[in-house]
């Protein structure tokens, strides 16, 4: 998520990407809402989160099926996790549950639920216990994360090794600034500026240069074909149009055949 305004954005830079350890400091602020200790203002995840949910239903069936291994990386402590312990209640699933102490003391403790503290991929222990054991493996506005914090690459292919076989990752909500600029430089992403800024000015949107900072096209790209050439299928998918960032953001779906 941009700070700048003129893209849609919240001018506050409590919400513009935090590391890990940023996360844990907020998952312990009392002044924060639930969604905002997530890296979220109320107003892009309140109303939104039913129809996240809705969106990452479409793409891991098996979430549907029953008794299956389900792993969260990253779940956070707003209403989304706790949607997802509520459907595995339901159908039998075992839910592992990896994040910070400070974010994983705020969800509930249930039979079925494995809280396991720590930071991914940087859990031997853990990787070597459920290596090609999970069904299902959902990773919601995390990836960015590893990507900041210079270790996307061991993120994701860590994660696909976790996968048993018909095993399926998502790897959801994406900031791609590619996309993002695609989008600004339309008819459409001009409207859209317009409206929420109130101004009559033109988005900020420069192609052809280096943005190391960012994810983008060449970097999902690359990691899809890596993964395939490791042995999974990998498709990137568009975002519900309902979502706060649909527009700018994008889901990874990889599956191991």
């Amino acid at each position: 998520m941009s700070s700048n305004p003129s893209v849609g954005a919240v001018n506050n830079s409590t919400f513009y990407n935090p590391t890990f350890d940023e996360y844990r400091r907020m998952a312990q602020d009392s002044n924060l809402s639930c969604y905002e200790k997530v890296g979220f203002p109320d107003a892009y995840r309140k109303e939104s989160e039913p129809f996240i949910f809705e969106d990452i239903l479409r793409k891991l069936p098996s979430l549907e099926q029953k008794n299956k291994v389900i792993l969260d990386i990253g779940p956070g402590c707003s209403r989304l996790p706790h949607m997802l312990i509520e459907l595995c209640e339901r159908n039998g699933h075992t839910l592992l549950l990896i994040d910070s102490e400070e974010m994983l003391a705020l969800l509930p403790d249930k039979p079925f639920i494995h809280k396991l503290p720590g930071q991914f991929p940087k859990m031997e222990a853990f990787f070597q216990n459920y290596r090609g054991r999970v069904d299902c493996l959902l990773s919601y506005s995390v990836l960015q994360i590893a990507f900041k914090e210079g270790f996307f690459q061991q993120f994701v292919d860590t994660a696909l090794a976790l996968l048993a076989e018909g095993g399926e990752m998502l790897l959801g909500d994406i900031p791609n600034i590619s996309k993002r600029k695609r989008f600004f430089a339309s008819n459409n992403g001009v409207r859209y500026h317009q409206q929420f800024t109130g101004e009559s000015t033109l988005p900020d949107v420069r192609f052809n240069q280096m943005e190391p900072e960012h994810l983008d096209d060449g970097t999902l790209f690359g990691l899809m074909m890596r993964a395939r050439l490791q042995g999974f299928d990998a498709y990137l998918l568009p975002q519900d149009a309902r979502l706060p960032f649909a527009n700018r953001r994008e889901d990874l779906l990889l599956t191991r055949p």
